[in-house]
This record gives structure tokens, sequence and C-alpha cells, in this order.
């Protein structure tokens, strides 16, 4: 039987290693899937909600141990670790308190007869990624479970522990059997658990080839996806901006969890009249970051998830200065033990270099001078991926003009790309499709149905 093994990025020793569910246990987990939402569909906001709080406590509770779980597994700075389970616990709050009026009826009209009633859909496959491997799930189950769907979770291989113990967690916190369901599976059975007729809708979170082939699967038997998939933001900064503020929010948006984040700030297009000085004052504050063991509390910035990881980051850095990019600091792998990558600086980013097309998922900034909005605005649009984008600025033209013409699901401005509960997040273009969180996330996989009464 084919074993999923979990290697600390930070050393290479093995953690764990878990048998993959058979075919049979696979089938039962999802009719007890199937059988939890016909038993629970009907069941009342105010019953989900306690559960849901009860989510929330017992992530709170287990900040420590949860947050250990996940830098050991794959690598994220302990600190930051704590901050995702308190987001965790955080969205699944808001949704016990606001999913109730956010699914009510909606009139047509002034005829009371006449309205739109959002139903639940059923089981929902949800294929997650190992970056923020208990955010991601619970941005997805939150809304799902509170509108009355159940959950499938299939996770990534080296995140194994993180998956188990988010199903002793709802189970824990008092959601019926078969709600929230863990497969240990690798990708290769994904397409059967997608064809299956229990499964009525799937989200995923990942890369662009992993989005593609799962929408491929889904068309084929015509179920609802939505898909996060990469994404190469731009940050780009005017001469207006605040530039200490600039850099410092930078350097945090682009080296948050060790630079692997889909919504990094990947591409710094800055204006000409600053360039200068704020590559500068963004170097200055990147050498403040601390690289080291994920366990403390004084790192900044971890290991990459795997020697791959820093094997692929490292070759699309050298051909893109092969190509003649310049290195202006750092960007290169670390000797010794584990997966660390030097934090840095390419600028001069050749068009169709990996740095101008790819996505560089680790803590490498790729910068580019421009002379005017309209030009940066051009550059960060030349790119087949449309998560997120920045600005810092302080004219409103430039404001509105960002806002209206940056192509990307989310536009920030004078601060970074963030999820937030009371926002729809995801993207365009090869981005992927649909929103999670706010209420377009949790109405996703809702039947709106129109009701008309005589």
């Amino acid at each position: 039987m084919n074993i999923l093994k979990t290697i600390n990025p930070a050393n290479g020793d093995l953690i764990s290693e878990h048998e993959q569910h058979s075919d049979a246990e696979i089938e039962a987990a999802l009719a007890r899937s199937a059988r939890a939402f016909q038993a629970g569909r009907s069941q009342s906001f105010d019953d989900r909600a306690a559960r849901m709080r009860s989510v929330a406590d017992v992530l709170e509770n287990r900040k420590d141990k949860y947050a250990h779980l996940m830098t050991v597994e794959m690598g994220k700075p302990i600190s930051q670790a704590r901050a995702e389970v308190e987001k965790c616990a955080m969205i699944c709050r808001h949704y016990a308190q606001h999913a109730e009026a956010l699914m009510a009826d909606e009139s047509v009209g002034d005829d009371p007869k006449r309205y739109v009633r959002h139903l639940p859909l059923g089981p929902v496959l949800a294929v997650m990624p190992w970056n923020f491997p208990f955010w991601q799930v619970i941005r997805f189950a939150a809304p799902n479970l509170m509108a009355g769907n159940t959950a499938v979770l299939k996770h990534a291989s080296n995140v194994t522990g993180c998956a188990l113990a988010l199903g002793d967690l709802f189970h824990e916190a008092g959601f019926a059997d078969g709600t929230f369901e863990v497969l240990k599976t690798g990708s290769d059975r994904i397409g059967k658990i997608i064809r299956d007729d229990r499964i009525r809708a799937v989200t995923l979170t990942g890369s662009e080839k992993a989005g593609s082939a799962v929408a491929a699967i889904a068309g084929e038997v015509i179920k609802k996806t939505v898909l996060e998939l990469g994404g190469s933001d731009a940050f780009i900064v005017m001469p207006s901006a605040d530039l200490e503020a600039a850099a410092k929010v930078g350097v945090d948006a682009r080296m948050t969890n060790s630079g692997q984040s889909c919504i990094a700030a990947k591409r710094f297009i800055v204006h000409a009249d600053i360039y200068e000085a704020y590559r500068d004052a963004f170097i200055a504050e990147l050498e403040r970051q601390s690289v080291g063991d994920p366990t403390l509390d004084s790192t900044d910035i971890g290991p990459l998830v795997s020697a791959e990881a820093r094997d692929d980051l490292a070759e699309k850095v050298k051909k893109t200065v092969s190509m003649g990019a310049k290195r202006v600091v750092g960007a290169q792998p670390q000797s010794g033990a584990g997966a660390y990558f030097q934090p840095g600086v390419l600028e001069e980013i050749p068009a169709n270099s990996p740095g101008a097309v790819d996505e560089f998922f680790g803590p490498v900034a790729l910068f580019t001078r421009v002379r005017s909005l309209s030009d940066a605005i051009a550059i960060a649009n030349d790119h087949r991926y449309g998560l997120g984008s920045a600005i810092f600025t302080n004219e409103d033209k430039e404001i509105e003009m960002a806002v209206n013409h940056l192509e990307a699901g989310t536009t920030a401005v004078n601060q970074k790309v963030s999820s937030q509960a009371e926002l729809p997040f995801g993207g365009v273009k090869r981005s992927g499709y649909g929103r999670e969180l706010a209420r377009d996330g949790l109405l996703e996989f809702t039947n709106r149905k129109a009701v008309a009464v005589k």
C-alpha cells in the first residue's frame, strides 16, 4: 500500500508515515458524508453555530499544539503558525454569527410570494494545499458546514498530520459523524472521487495544473467547482507613497510564510523617481529579517517546504539571471541542512524569463522600474495570473486608476493583500474562478432556488 510521508523541511528528518486509505475506506467515508448531509440538512442555524463556536474554542485552546504541528510538517515560522490558528478561530466565529442572515431568503420586488431561497448542495470535496494547512481548510469548512453541506477533505500528502488533527477537531466540537471526512489518499484517486455521484461539488486551492485537471473531470460530470490557483501579485509603488511604510509592508507581503503564498507580493513595480530609494529601503528592511529555525519565536523566515521546492526556485532564479536579470542581494540556496533559501532581490527582469512569466514560490522579490502608472498597470496585467494586487500611493486619481484597471481579484491600497472574512476572495484569468469568504463564499455551494407561490 502506498505511504504518505512527511519530512521536516528544517532538517530533512522523517516525521511520520501514513498508510493511504483503501478503496473500501474511501467508500465508507463517502457513504458517511452522504448520510450526514441528509440527516443534518434541516438542522437549525443555532445548532450549527453552537458547534462552530466549539470549533473556535478548541482551536484557541490548542493553538500552540496546532502551530507546532504546522511548523514541523511544512516549515512555517511558529509565530505565523499561531496567528494562522487564531485566524481560523475568528472565521469560525464569524460564520457562526452571520451565516443565518447571509443565507436569508431574498425578496423579489414587492411580491412576498416571489423569493430566492438558499439550500445546501450536499457533500463537497475540498482539495487543499500545504502552505496554510489549517487556514485553507477552515475557510472552506466554516461557511460550508454552516450552509448545511458536508465536507470531504483531501489534503496535501505532506501535511497528513494536520489533516487528521482537523478531522478530530470537528468531531470533538460535536459535528456528527460524516460531517467532516478526511481522506488519506494521493492525487491519483481524486478523479474517481469527483465522479462519485455523492460528491456534489469540488473546491481546490493549489497549482494551475492541478486546478485544470480537477476542473476538466468535474466538467465531464457537470459539477460546480471553485478554483483558487497561482498568483504573481504586483506591488506598485508611486512617488507619493510613504516609502518607509511601503518597504515594511512590502517585505512582509513578500516574505510571509517564507514567501510561499499565492497572494504574496512577488513583482515590485516601482516608479523611476523613487526606484533606488524604495529598493534600498526594502533591502534594509529585508536584512532585518531573521532566517532560521522555524520553531523559534525570533524567526521571521523559515525553510521552504521541501528540498525539491528549494531546488525549483534556485533553477528559476538561475535562469532569470542568465537571461539578463541582476541579482542585487541574496536569492540563492543556503548551505547546510534543511530546505533554506536566502531571501533576496532581483532587478531588471527580462521579458520571457521565469521571473517575468512564472510564479516564484519563495523569498525572492522581483523589481522593475517604470515611468508612469499606466506602464506599471500594463506590466502588472501582462501575466497569466490575476489573484491579488497592491498599490502604494496617496493620489486619489491613481487609486481609482489602479482599482479600475488592475486585472486581479483584489486590489489593496497602502496595505498588503490579505484574505478577510467580510470580503470575497478569489482571482481572475488563470488564478481561477469563484469566490471564498464573505457572502459570496457562503453561497458558492448552495442552490439559489427561485420560488414563486400563486
